[in-house]
């Protein structure tokens, strides 16, 4: 039990976070490391916020690991963030089942190593049927990329005949997205105080509580999520009216 515990409301949760985790660069940095070895730090970040979803109840986390234009960093980074995701999930694939925690991704995965995206597929199927906490990973993720190719995919439809452009609604659209059946987040925590969404599920988060925290991704702990949570239950969702 934490000391912001008792300012929690357990009853009003937020039933998906989603979140930019950032700065494992700079906390590196700051400490003359290289920047590879602050993933590995983030990496235990990781596991204590979905232990610590699932411990309070959360519904669905969905954390931001690598965006479409991650691919632009240096290869040496980018084979070690991806040797790191192959470790995590061969690691920790038999604590996800034990703990009831279901596992999706989205993104574009064509880029992602074929051993690592074996892993994830092997994962994903294994974890198919758990319910305690839905973890969703988004890696090679652009919400531009996203909302084009479900652009694309409806044109397509509509050229077959399949829909009329009279009937393209939200919720329709929606369901072409990556997230199909996954709740919008009510709460988006930004780490290392920067205050920039980075192509992040720009048609999901229309109404979204962002909260910026100020703490870099690989010190970010249960107490820092509770803050975010804290904060959020503060606020009033009017959803545009009053």
């Amino acid at each position: 039990m934490t000391v912001l515990d008792s300012a929690l409301d357990l009853t009003a949760l937020p039933r998906h976070i989603a979140v930019i985790m950032d700065g494992n660069g700079r906390w590196a940095s700051a400490r003359g490391l290289p920047r590879h070895d602050g993933h590995i730090a983030g990496a235990d970040s990781v596991e204590d916020v979905i232990q610590s979803c699932g411990d309070l109840g959360i519904e669905y986390l969905t954390l931001y690991a690598f965006s479409s234009e991650n691919w632009k960093r240096p290869a040496v980074e980018v084979d070690a963030i991806m040797a790191l995701l192959a470790h995590f999930l061969a690691e920790k694939a038999e604590t996800l089942i034990r703990d009831n925690i279901r596992l999706r991704v989205i993104g574009n995965l064509e880029r992602i190593p074929p051993e690592t995206r074996e892993l994830l597929e092997d994962t994903i199927s294994l974890t198919a049927g758990n319910t305690r906490l839905t973890l969703i990973v988004a890696l090679g993720y652009g919400a531009r990329e996203e909302i084009v190719e479900a652009t694309r995919n409806l044109m397509e439809k509509a050229r077959m005949g399949e829909l009329a452009p009279a009937d393209l609604d939200q919720e329709t659209f929606a369901r072409h997205l990556f997230t199909v059946g996954i709740p919008d987040p009510d709460l988006l925590i930004r780490t290392s105080g920067e205050c920039r969404i980075s192509n992040f599920l720009l048609w999901q988060i229309s109404y979204t509580e962002i909260v910026i925290s100020e703490v870099l991704w690989p010190d970010f702990r249960r107490e820092h999520l509770e803050a975010a949570i804290v904060e959020y239950q503060h606020r009033h969702r009017r959803y545009g009216g009053l």
